[in-house]
């Protein structure tokens, strides 16, 4: 006779499944499970949103290059172990006696995603919220990268003519 493993229900299940629906309207993403415990997102095989399963306590884990100090300020968070910290990863459990802040961790994996994804998949989204695309910088931000982009349009001008 099978026993039926179902995994116990969590409160954050329903957050998860928002988090996992909201990650994988992007273009390209897809689910990815490494290893046991988590339903990750990823773009083209890069991961850019750790996520717990359901029936596990909730976690998440995102590469925040524009928001990492943010983030890290609030009690319930740390930096990515294993050296991704580092590289601006956080990762947070928030109290499994609280709501989980869903806006915030759907800001969050927009920011991650954008910093994982090829440019061409992050050429097709609307401007971001939580900091400008690459691409979006003004000259001050981003002196070179600038340069670069109006000596091709210049080019491209030139051809045009």
């Amino acid at each position: 006779m099978k026993r039926d493993m179902a995994r116990k229900s969590s409160p954050s299940d329903a957050a998860l499944k928002e988090l996992r629906s909201f990650g994988l309207a992007y273009p390209g993403a897809h689910t990815k499970s490494p290893w046991p415990g988590h339903l990750d997102l990823a773009v083209n095989d890069k991961t850019f949103a750790y996520l717990s399963i359901e029936g596990e306590p909730f976690g998440i884990s995102c590469k925040l290059p524009h928001s990492c100090a943010m983030a890290l300020n609030l009690p319930y968070t740390q930096p990515t172990p294993y050296g991704l910290g580092k590289s601006g990863w956080v990762s947070a459990t928030p109290p499994a006696s609280k709501p989980v802040p869903v806006d915030l961790f759907k800001a969050w994996i927009d920011e991650s995603y954008r910093a994982q994804a090829p440019k061409r998949l992050v050429k097709l989204l609307p401007a971001s919220k939580s900091g400008p695309p690459s691409d979006e910088l003004s000259p001050d931000e981003h002196p070179r990268r600038a340069t670069r982009v109006t000596a091709s349009r210049a080019r491209a001008s030139r051809r045009a003519r």
